[in-house]
């Protein structure tokens, strides 16, 4: 069954790479078009010595390396939301491979949320100036040969979105491997039945459609995973398999994420997400800085 109101997905079979980061259990992906040597780069991640306060590339310069060695040529660096628990590569890789760094277009609402907690001055944007390009829900762009659209599913931020290209469909934090469930949704601009609605949408998708997941953190100690398929999802997915209620869902995430501490790297990833993975200005001595504001989140 195709998505309403949306693009029906082509037939098109991406090639398509993971990169796993063990620091953040989060998966980047390189989505290469068979019929070109174009690809897309899916949720990058700079490396950061949180305690130290240093920054690294070696987890993107694996990206690079693989994009080389291939031939490959970059086309989209493709953020699904503002991660709250790593830091974008986005502007590294783009200097490095080129591409157009794209974000859905409810960024706005996230830097608005966000600049207020960070206490930003009004020279910090909240306009989504500082990406390339904003996604709009059913928005279609192309990878080579391969056309592809984006799909809004917020609940987890309000920015979510998931892009379908070809016969695979990378969700961002909407879900996660059908024994983790789904993301929380009690960050600023979350929302549990959101969240629930946003799960279906996916989920009525084509059912050999491959779901590729930014996170996995290995359930019950099982290797690390990140594909999966919508059939998957409905048949075993603990939180949203078929039959599961939204009213119950609704319950059970509020319950759960009452439960849950804040991600390690929320404070530095809002910051440098929010700017497309750029680090705050520098002060008059040309030395950055991430704010550390108390109580509030």
């Amino acid at each position: 069954m195709a998505t309403p109101n949306l693009p029906t997905p082509s037939d098109a079979r991406p090639e398509v790479t993971g990169f796993f980061d063990g620091q953040t259990n989060t998966i980047s992906y390189v989505v290469r078009d068979p019929a070109s040597c174009a690809c897309a780069i899916v949720d990058s991640v700079m490396d950061i010595d949180y305690a130290a306060g240093r920054i690294a590339f070696e987890h993107a310069d694996r990206i690079i390396e693989h994009v080389r060695r291939h031939g490959l040529e970059v086309e989209w660096l493709i953020e699904t939301h503002v991660h709250a628990d790593h830091l974008s590569a986005a502007p590294y890789l783009q200097q490095e491979l080129g591409g157009r760094i794209g974000i859905g277009e409810r960024i706005v609402q996230v830097q608005d949320t966000f600049g207020k907690v960070f206490n930003e001055g009004t020279e910090f944007q909240r306009d989504g100036s500082q990406f390339d390009w904003l996604f709009a829900d059913g928005d279609r762009y192309r990878i080579g040969t391969m056309e592809a659209f984006a799909m809004h599913t917020p609940g987890h931020t309000p920015a979510c979105m998931t892009h379908v290209v070809g016969n695979a469909a990378f969700v961002g934090d909407t879900l996660f491997m059908p024994d983790g469930g789904t993301a929380r949704a009690d960050f600023p601009g979350g929302d549990a039945r959101t969240l629930y609605r946003s799960t279906r949408r996916i989920l009525a998708l084509p059912e050999d459609t491959r779901l590729f997941m930014c996170h996995d953190y290995g359930p019950g100690g099982r290797d690390i995973r990140w594909e999966t398929t919508v059939a998957e999802q409905r048949a075993q997915n603990i939180h949203v398999h078929d039959g599961a209620g939204e009213d119950d869902f609704v319950r059970m995430r509020s319950e759960r994420d009452a439960t849950l501490s804040m991600p390690r790297l929320i404070l530095p990833s809002l910051q440098v997400n929010m700017r497309a993975g750029h680090l705050p200005p520098a002060d008059d001595s040309g030395r950055r800085f991430l704010k550390l504001p108390i109580d509030a989140l």
